[in-house]
């Protein structure tokens, strides 16, 4: 958070230990506007997102990077929809992660989904780590970001990351704001496993 604004405690109330950067992670729609992306950090989660596991070490995964004031970012901003538009601008970066569905060669890479989520978990943990903060995105037109950067029909935008320094939850809408400050909430471990 920046200076201005009061601390949030957003560390989740586990049922278990878990590594507190896994607790303290969360996802703010309030970025400061003025601070830019710490290069440092940002690489280093960019890091992790590599070494994360791919079937075959496939690595289906590739990043677009937008820094605010470039027009990469610019571009990622109009393909926004919803409230995401409203607030995910003023974030120091905005990355789109992309999946390689197919092979250069037209083999289908089943797993690609699956093993771009594991990248983007790894580099939204240690973001978190290094005091970025992630939120993401599934509001977006892919279609929009495919034209924009000219991406082969084999590359699927997948979801876009806002990265970058918390900020006050008083620059947002009412109904952003609220969301902001809501308790963090998770159902029950016990729905979410079907069989043990």
């Amino acid at each position: 958070m920046n200076a201005n604004s009061p601390t949030i405690d957003r560390t989740a109330v586990t049922d278990s230990p878990v590594l507190d950067v896994l607790a303290e992670r969360w996802s703010p729609r309030a970025f400061d506007s003025t601070a830019p992306v710490d290069e440092a950090a940002l690489a280093s989660a960019l890091e992790a997102a590599r070494w994360s596991p791919s079937a075959n070490n496939s690595q289906p995964w590739r990043f677009i990077v937008a820094r605010r004031g470039t027009e990469n970012h610019r571009l990622v901003v109009d393909s926004l929809v919803g409230f995401n538009r409203e607030w995910a601008g003023d974030a120091a970066a905005l990355v789109v992660a992309v999946a390689e569905t197919e092979s250069e060669d037209g083999r289908p890479l089943a797993f690609a989904a699956y093993d771009l989520g594991q990248a983007v978990a790894h580099f939204s943990v240690q973001a978190h780590h290094d005091g970025l903060h992630v939120h993401q995105m599934g509001g977006f037109d892919r279609d929009a970001v495919r034209s924009a950067f000219d991406l082969d029909e084999r590359f699927s935008p997948t979801v876009v990351i806002a990265v970058g320094p918390v900020g006050d939850a008083a620059q947002l809408s009412d109904v952003l704001r609220e969301r902001e400050i809501a308790p963090r909430v998770r159902r029950p471990l016990a729905e979410s496993i079907l069989a043990a």
